[in-house]
Parts: C-alpha cells; sequence; structure tokens
C-alpha cells in the first residue's frame, strides 16, 4: 500500500500526534485496519508528570517502542539528535521534532511540544524531501490535517534546528499475530488520586492546561478502543460504549472552556471533576466483562420564541463566529452540525456574548450540553442575566429587523 493510500485508511482523529504517523506505516506495510492494533489495549496508569500534577501522557520514546511492537514495526535505529544536525531522509524515517518549528502545523510559532512526522526521499532532480504527517485536530490556531508536502533540505533543516528524536522503521517480516483487547486500569483509590491532583492544585490556571491535553488523550484512546473492539467484534451490542466515548469527548471540551475562562479570571465549573471521576469507574463497567450500560440521552432544549431579542443575538454572535449565515442558525439546527465547529469556536461565542450582553455565564451552565444549540445557550443568558446584580448595565440587544431569523 502507498503513503497515498495509507493516509486514507487511517481515521488519524483516533489518535494523538506520536502515534499517527505509525499507524500510517502499519497500514502501508500490512494493509488497512493495522493501525487499530494501537487500540487493543485500554490503559490509565499515571504518572508523576510536570509541576507537581500527574500525567498519562508517555515519554515519546516509551510510546515509539510500544507502539512500533505492537505494530509489527522494527525499529532498526533511533537516536536523539544534536543541535543544528540535519535529519536525513529514508524510507521509513520517522521523526519526533518540536512543534513549534514546524511550519505545517497550526503550533508554529506558538507552542512548544512533541509532534512526529515522516521525513523520506523523492525521485525528483531537486533532492527534495517528502514530509508525511496524519495528524488530525482542532487547535486554537487553526485545523491540523493529513498532508504530504515537499520541502528543500534547507526547509527541513530550518523545522529541525533543535534535538529531535528520529527512528528508522521497517516491517519486522510477517503481518503481526491477531491481538485481543485488554485493559490495564489502575485501581479506583489511583483514578481519585489522580483526579483530586488537579481539583486541588494552587495554580488553577496550570492545572486546567494540564488537564485539557489530559482529559483529550483520555478521550482519544477510548475511542480509538472502541474502535478496535468494534474491529474486533467483541461489542455485540456498542450503543453504552459509544455514548460513553461521546461523554469522554464532552469532558474534554467542558475542561478546556474552563481553562479559558480561569486564564481570564472567570470561576471554574467544579462539576468537571465529579464527571471525570465517574467517567475512569465507568472504563471498567464500559468495556469490562459487565455490559455496557447505556448512557441517559440530553432531553432537546424547550425551543425559545423567533421573536426573541435575546435568541436574535445569539444566534448573530455564532454566526459571525462560524462565518456563516444567521438562516443557517434559525431553524434550530445544531451548532455542531455547522462546518468548522468545535470547542474553540465554542469558547469564542461564550466570551463574545459575555461582553455584547454585558454578563457572565454560571460556571455550571457551561457545559456541551447547553453549548451546542442555540436554545441552549440563550437558556443560560437567561439565567446569567437573570442572575446578574441590579445596578448592572443593561446590554443593548437588538431588535430583530422583519424577516430576519
Amino acid at each position: 500500500m502507498s503513503a497515498d493510500s495509507a493516509l486514507d485508511t487511517v481515521d488519524a482523529r483516533l489518535f494523538d500526534c506520536v502515534q499517527v504517523n505509525l499507524a500510517v506505516l502499519a497500514d502501508r506495510w500490512y494493509g488497512a485496519g493495522t493501525h487499530l492494533r494501537l487500540g487493543a489495549v485500554l490503559r490509565f496508569r499515571p504518572e508523576d508528570g510536570p509541576g507537581g500534577l500527574p500525567t498519562v501522557e508517555r515519554p515519546a520514546r516509551e510510546e515509539l517502542l510500544d507502539s512500533a511492537a505492537a505494530l509489527g514495526l522494527a525499529v532498526l535505529e533511533w537516536r536523539t539528535t544534536r543541535p543544528g544536525e540535519s535529519v536525513r531522509p529514508a524510507p521509513g524515517r520517522y521523526v519526533v521534532a518540536d512543534a513549534f518549528d514546524l511550519p505545517w502545523v497550526p503550533y508554529h510559532g506558538r507552542r512548544h511540544m512533541e509532534h512526529s512526522f515522516l521525513a523520506e526521499t523523492v525521485e525528483t532532480d531537486d533532492g527534495s524531501i517528502l514530509v508525511v504527517d496524519a495528524y488530525h485536530n482542532e487547535t486554537p490556531w487553526g485545523s491540523a490535517r493529513p498532508l504530504r508536502r515537499r520541502l528543500s533540505r534547507a526547509e527541513l533543516a530550518a523545522a529541525v534546528p533543535g534535538p529531535a528524536l528520529v527512528a528508522t522503521l521497517a516491517p519486522a517480516g510477517e503481518p503481526p499475530a491477531p491481538v485481543r483487547a485488554r485493559l490495564d486500569l489502575a485501581d479506583g483509590q489511583t483514578a481519585r488520586g489522580y483526579v483530586a491532583a488537579y481539583a486541588e492544585h494552587p495554580d488553577r490556571v496550570a492545572a486546567l492546561d494540564r488537564l485539557t491535553l489530559e482529559t483529550w488523550l483520555l478521550a482519544r484512546s477510548r475511542a480509538l478502543h472502541l474502535r478496535f473492539r468494534q474491529f474486533e467484534g467483541s461489542l455485540p451490542d456498542d450503543t453504552g460504549a459509544v455514548a460513553h466515548v461521546r461523554a469522554w469527548e464532552s469532558l474534554a471540551e467542558a475542561v478546556y472552556l474552563g481553562f479559558r475562562r480561569v486564564r481570564r479570571g472567570r470561576a471554574e465549573a467544579a462539576e468537571v471533576y465529579a464527571r471525570l471521576t465517574e467517567l475512569l469507574r465507568r472504563d471498567h463497567e464500559v468495556f469490562g466483562t459487565a455490559p455496557a450500560p447505556t448512557e441517559p440521552q440530553p432531553t432537546e432544549p424547550r425551543p425559545v420564541a423567533a421573536s426573541d431579542a435575546l435568541r436574535a443575538q445569539v444566534v448573530a454572535t455564532a454566526a459571525e463566529v462560524l462565518q456563516v449565515e444567521p438562516s443557517v442558525l434559525a431553524d434550530g439546527r445544531p451548532l455542531a452540525d455547522v462546518p468548522g465547529f468545535s470547542s474553540f469556536r465554542v469558547v469564542e461565542i461564550v466570551e463574545r456574548l459575555e461582553g455584547v450582553l454585558a454578563l457572565e455565564f454560571a460556571a455550571d451552565d457551561l457545559v456541551p450540553e447547553n453549548l451546542h444549540h442555540v436554545d441552549g445557550i440563550c437558556r443560560i443568558a437567561r439565567r446569567a442575566l437573570r442572575a446578574r446584580p441590579t445596578d448592572h448595565p443593561r446590554p443593548l440587544i437588538p431588535r430583530p429587523r422583519s424577516g430576519e431569523i
């Protein structure tokens, strides 16, 4: 299978930035679906991390070696380059560098973090290098999507100026033997200690910044394990597991929203820690031997009158952030159905409305169930307006024009 085909067969939304390009190599060499082997083990084994906070993020070297073994990839060599040392392209050349320096990712010039890519030779007269990067994610600075990109040797040197982890990978031989799903989950006491470390950490901005990454990693790993179980056929009824994964994704969004608010000096919602504790507990039930119960589905928000001026302002603000016409949202369409919607856009909608309406949303109201629909936002905006001190200036809510909304 070619590199192009492997980019098509790997669902990059299931992987972190270290695993994803190993998944591409696995499908290229062994066929579509091989990458799902990385989801066979559902893991929760937090270790001591930076700033006194526990972490489920594994060192890149450890993740490389374990993932390669699971995928049937041989690590022919691996080393850390010296500052200024050029990365030489080769078949199966896998690189983990600083995303801050990589011009094709949204983190470029903005955030330091480990990020992998493949640097492979291209048969051209100019000696260009093919960069393959399957990473798929939404960031505050834009979208990352799978790509193939040619760089000159000078451009590659500029993209990797500092030390980088460089490995050469190849098929280990025969296709890897079948694997079965298993759980590697810490006990309840460890889970409670993990949650308490974040809930009680004195630096709330640092704690929620880190917890944003933690819950993102936990949500993706659960989605990957679910996909493996579906591929394996070991979940005859996956209804509860699908709902459980969605609950993890919802929590990750709520944590990110909390981080943005705390960074602005606003209150955070304590309920996220109870939700995190419960989801860690339910990992055992949903993916263990017990039947997976179905999560209760949120009730539909009560429709709001079309003439409501508050609703008009919410629609106008959401439409501006999502870069669509207000009429797209006027019929009650869920915001999540609009192309470009993400947790980052949710944060922008919330922050703009707080400025326009001169209110502060209650921290416990800022959950995805309320923020993925115009009517849900209207409902919590009304509560915030009622709770506002009587001497607070009234917002200027424009009256809808004829034919609008």
